[in-house]
């Protein structure tokens, strides 16, 4: 028989949010290193935007920079 922290839920939603959670959190590193790798193509305004909107906007802003902010900031001359 197993203890769990809360009776009325399952062990198995608690494993589900963790995997969420890592999931989000990984989807979240990985754009903000591409966005830092891009960043020398970009100017501060537009870094600061991306970085926001990628760490308040947990799905939208990640997926959003992956998809088409980095293609945009790939296919600009560096910014001196």
């Amino acid at each position: 028989m197993s203890v769990s922290a809360n009776p009325l839920l399952p062990d198995g939603y608690d494993i589900a949010w963790v995997l969420v959670t890592v999931a989000l959190l990984t989807l979240m590193l990985v754009a903000l290193v591409s966005l830092a790798r891009h960043a020398t193509r970009l100017t501060g305004g537009q870094t600061l935007g991306w970085t926001l909107l990628t760490v308040l906007v947990p799905i939208i802003g990640p997926i959003t920079w992956l998809a088409i902010g980095r293609r945009t900031a790939a296919t600009r001359p560096d910014v001196t």
